[in-house]
């Protein structure tokens, strides 16, 4: 209901800013999945979430959860902790049962805001989850959630799978080499979109 009732919300908000999503048939219907998106404004996730016909989880910052009201809102709209600079086992196990369960896990693979709107480098998460996990990442491009009358821009890529890693133990050069493709991929949506 409370998840509901803030996508309604956020939609309508996006209207006004005039937003367009592009490749919604991209992304699965079903079955666990990691969305991964660039990430330049704190309205990321409600724009991506928006533009989904499928609910979505997200990692947030553990930073987010000190927040009292904040951290009845992301809650609330299932998000869950991850400690930043290391590995935070806890947020990987559930991660993997929320993608084990079916459900669509968002994350932003660059560990943070971007501050001058380029992709930078890639974090190995979203690569360790999806070989951990069996489950294709669907790249994500975003444009306009910065500014405040600037026209959003949401467009889905077709989804990555890796089978050529299914068995592989994810040494940290497979990792790269996936991270490396999602990297390329978001580009490749983001230079669509100029």
């Amino acid at each position: 209901m409370f998840y509901s009732s803030i996508r309604g919300l956020c939609r309508t908000f996006l209207l006004v800013r005039r937003w367009k999503v592009y490749g919604l048939d991209n992304l699965p219907a079903q079955g666990g999945v990691i969305v991964a998106a660039n990430h330049t404004s704190y309205l990321d996730p409600i724009a991506v979430g928006c533009a989904m016909r499928r609910r979505i989880s997200y990692m947030g910052k553990a930073e987010l959860f000190r927040i009292p009201v904040l951290k009845n809102i992301v809650v609330g709209l299932g998000t869950f902790p991850v400690k930043r600079g290391g590995v935070d086992r806890e947020a990987i196990r559930t991660a993997l049962r929320y993608l084990s369960e079916g459900k669509a896990l968002g994350m932003f693979p660059e560990g943070s805001r971007s501050r001058d709107g380029q992709l930078h480098k890639l974090q190995l998460g979203a690569a360790l989850l999806a070989l951990k996990a069996d489950v294709p990442i669907v790249p994500v491009a975003l444009q306009g959630t910065g500014g405040v009358f600037r026209k959003v821009v949401v467009r889905f890529g077709e989804p990555l799978y890796f089978p050529q890693y299914k068995g592989v133990k994810p040494s940290r050069e497979v990792l790269e080499a996936i991270s490396d493709r999602i990297m390329a991929e978001i580009e490749s949506l983001m230079k669509q979109m100029r």
